[in-house]
């Protein structure tokens, strides 16, 4: 499932552009929820090193999975803005059918890797909804957002794929009626 998110991902952001129906109000609504979700994936992205070393500060001392739940509210926000509400359910249905296995894989990768510290983290921090005080290990110094790791993933894709969308759909809700 993890090989296919990404271009399940891209299928139903196009089955979605084609369904909506955006109005200006829709898309007033949708699109500062969808600036959230980006922020929260841009914030994520500076905090983590993939396999080398736990993420647990930034968004990270909040939930296990920042990306993914900024990815939910960035398409929450595209749903939103879409106009329609039954796609709401279907983006629903898709995205637990399709990161919640996603996230259970990657805890068990990242307990193999860090063990006693991720076991420790993940009793302490939930898996998707966040907690409301940040998690705090006092071993461990705080780590700062580092632009490098947010340019090195090349996370601002996710920002020019969110202007691509915006940009069609205010096409679709101004001149596409």
């Amino acid at each position: 499932m993890q090989r296919w998110r990404v271009p399940l991902g891209f299928l139903c952001g196009a089955l979605f552009l084609v369904l909506a129906r955006p109005t200006a109000l829709t898309l007033a609504i949708g699109g500062p929820i969808g600036l959230l979700g980006l922020a929260l994936r841009a914030w994520a992205t500076g905090h983590i090193r993939k396999n080398s070393a736990l993420a647990i500060t930034g968004p990270y001392a909040y939930t296990r999975n920042p990306l993914y739940l900024g990815s939910f509210v960035l398409g929450l926000g595209f749903t939103v803005a879409s106009g329609r509400w039954w796609l709401g359910l279907l983006f629903a249905a898709l995205f637990l059918g399709i990161y919640l296995p996603v996230m259970r894989v990657e805890a068990t990768t990242l307990a193999e890797l860090f063990e006693d510290d991720y076991n420790e983290y993940a009793r302490r921090v939930p898996l998707f909804f966040p907690r409301l005080t940040p998690f705090r290990d006092l071993k461990k110094p705080e780590v700062r957002f580092d632009v490098s790791l947010y340019l090195r993933y090349r996370e601002y894709q996710a920002a020019i794929g969110l202007v691509v969308a915006w940009s069609l759909l205010a096409l679709k809700a101004f001149f596409l009626k």
